[in-house]
């Protein structure tokens, strides 16, 4: 995307944002009585609406408890609320948008109330045209696009989730039509067959000048939501493509020793004519003109982890994506790896089918503290799964529906201190309500220090407390049992691991939160759907953060950390504190597996200021290798005023 085109879309983006939020705010005051102020009206004053309205204003009124309990003040809760609706109607018009170029769905949002979806909703909805037809086209559209939204909210959950506020607050038809119009700009037309398109949107949304305005009122990020849009910076193609080149396809040419087809595809692959592979064991012979590289043991692609730390709108796992199916491919016809999957898929093309999905569900995970990166890299990934399917010939009835992802969001579990008491007393073994309480507490600085909180090493003796606690009240009831049925005490067995435990744990307690959020359909009830799917959004970042990765990629932040989280950084980080970059390496390492490998584009300032000595020496050079350094100056980052340098590290 040339920059006339970036320059254009930036200012649709700019002025959808600006119309999208005042209406929100409008409507939510005008309609609802939810004013800006964060001062919200009496239920009385509310009387006159139709039921379904004042169950939407319901919904609203503890939506907005429920980001309270975040921590957000009145005034502010309103207006994250208002932004809340707002980047998630953008992002499911853009999504829709993306989803016509692609042929996965009918002309939904190119011609407005004239497209052609529209009309066969209408003609296979008879409830619906008759709405149309009494002069309420309006309102049918609105059910049409919720109902459109309905038919991926288990595939891409995280944008088109049944309990987002943006269900219960539409945009005005004005506002909609005005902004349907900046989106079917003809000289836009080319941009929305392109992947790369929703990551300009996700940057775009915050303008550049709120961002120079929060710098300008303090050096360093007040919260997260100021350390999100203060490091929105579109990482270029070829960058993602050095970085990604040097780790995942790297470690597959070794594997493969040099015999890929990722040899001639990766573009920017590192390798040298002269380089011979060792066998396991084997040690270099004395031949002064080869390049001796180590054995890598071969691995079945189903078990590759690639992790991006601060995923953004998930560039970096797009073109993980790319590479990763090419390795499949050479994968099932390997003489090592082949095996195992002709075993379990012994028809070539059925295991071409399941490749994308198996690549969703298996190999990328992504973390942020920005909830439009989640919904962004969730949809691009779906998106570029959907363009594999197409390039199979596959229409879409035909594709596998992808039904699980690893894109995370990184914040506090919910902060209704009432409804965690009410859930942890419906969980048994007692042993889980100690769990659940202490995992609720070590969570509480998620959103502000995101990647960089250790989650899975502060929980551990929480785990292991409630493990033995588990172990003691198993004991208790066996004896019971024995000296009710006569059991023999040998079969007990209390030999679980802390991952099984966990495992076993995680299990129950989701449960637990699935049949919690189900109990109720009042005004409790949306709290409590609210409170178990951020719960259960928390136990995912945990889940994520305990796993160990064979490739970390990323774009980091950059400068100080946020001032709540600034007291941690400096605990957990000693030799990194000065910038939040550094401490991002030095955590991606602690993520790789032996000899797996990061890759990075931050400033290139770390590999020659005084300040940054630990890190060139106990980090980059101390428990990694430098294997690829690309020193890139100014202006790679669109408009960050930063000097770059990309590099991958080895662990050793």
């Amino acid at each position: 995307m040339d920059k006339r085109l970036r320059d254009k879309l930036r200012s649709a983006v700019t002025q959808t944002r600006k119309l999208l939020e005042e209406n929100i705010g409008e409507i939510l005051e005008g309609r609802y009585g939810i004013h800006r102020s964060g001062m919200v009206e009496g239920d009385e004053n509310f009387v006159h609406l139709p039921q379904e309205e004042r169950n939407y204003r319901r919904d609203l009124v503890a939506h907005l408890e429920h980001i309270k309990s975040f921590g957000f003040g009145p005034k502010e809760a309103v207006e994250q609320l208002i932004r809340e609706i707002s980047f998630t109607h953008l992002n499911r018009l853009v999504a829709f948008k993306m989803m016509e170029a692609r042929g996965l769905i009918r002309e939904a949002v190119s011609q407005g109330l004239k497209s052609q979806g529209f009309f066969f909703y209408l003609a296979d909805h008879p409830q619906e045209e008759d709405l149309y037809n009494a002069g309420q086209k309006e309102l049918a559209y609105r059910h049409f696009l919720l109902w459109l939204a309905q038919r991926y909210q288990e595939e891409i959950p995280a944008l088109f989730s049944p309990h987002d506020p943006a269900n219960r607050v539409f945009p005005s038809h004005r506002v909609l039509e005005e902004v349907l119009e900046l989106i079917n700009d003809p000289e836009l037309a080319e941009v929305w067959g392109e992947d790369e398109t929703i990551g300009w949107v996700y940057q775009y949304f915050t303008p550049k000048e709120m961002r120079e305005k929060a710098r300008k009122e303090s050096p360093a990020p007040r919260n997260s939501y100021e350390l999100a849009f203060r490091n929105q910076f579109y990482t270029p193609r070829y960058v993602v493509e050095f970085l990604t080149d040097n780790t995942l396809g790297r470690i597959w040419y070794e594997m493969r020793r040099g015999e890929t087809v990722l040899k001639e595809r990766c573009r920017y692959l590192i390798w040298q004519p002269n380089e011979d592979f060792l066998n396991s064991g084997e040690t270099p012979s004395s031949d002064a003109g080869k390049v001796y590289v180590p054995h890598r043991p071969k691995k079945d692609p189903r078990e590759f982890k690639i992790l991006d730390p601060a995923c953004g709108s998930g560039h970096f796992l797009l073109y993980a994506f790319d590479l990763l199916q090419a390795i499949y491919e050479e994968a099932y016809d390997d003489p090592d790896l082949g095996p195992k999957l002709r075993k379990d898929y012994p028809d070539r093309e059925a295991f071409r089918r399941e490749v994308p999905k198996l690549i969703l569900e298996r190999n990328l995970y992504g973390i942020d503290i920005d909830p439009r990166a989640g919904q962004i890299a969730a949809l691009a990934l779906w998106l570029r799964a959907q363009r594999a399917y197409q390039e199979m010939g596959l229409k879409p009835e035909e594709r596998p529906k992808i039904t699980r992802s690893h894109i995370v969001v990184a914040e506090p579990m919910p902060g209704e201190t009432e409804l965690l008491k009410e859930f942890v007393a419906t969980l048994h073994p007692p042993a889980l309500a100690s769990l659940v309480k202490a995992v609720f507490h070590k969570m509480e600085l998620a959103s502000e220090a995101g990647s960089l909180l250790k989650i899975e090493q502060e929980i551990r003796d929480a785990i292991e407390a409630a493990r033995e606690q588990w172990e003691e009240e198993t004991k208790v009831l066996f004896r019971e049992a024995i000296r009710k049925r006569n059991v023999r005490e040998e079969s007990f067995d209390v030999s679980a691991t802390e991952e099984s435990f966990w495992r076993q744990a995680e299990a129950r307690v989701l449960d637990a939160l699935r049949e919690y959020a189900e109990k109720f359909t009042n005004h409790r009830g949306y709290l409590r759907k609210l409170f178990a799917e951020d719960a259960a959004q928390g136990f995912a970042f945990i889940d994520v953060c305990r796993n160990q990765y064979d490739v970390v990629l990323m774009n980091p932040p950059f400068g100080e950390a946020s001032k709540p989280s600034k007291a941690y950084i400096e605990k957990a980080y000693p030799r990194t504190k000065n910038d939040l970059y550094a401490a991002f390496v030095e955590r991606g390492l602690e993520w790789l597996v032996p000899h797996g490998r990061l890759g990075a584009i931050t400033s290139r300032t770390g590999f020659f200021l005084s300040s940054f000595r630990k890190w060139r020496e106990e980090i980059l050079l101390g428990e990694a290798n430098l294997v690829a350094l690309a020193d890139l100056g100014y202006g790679v980052l669109d408009t960050a005023m930063v000097e770059t340098a990309a590099y991958c590290l080895e662990k050793v």
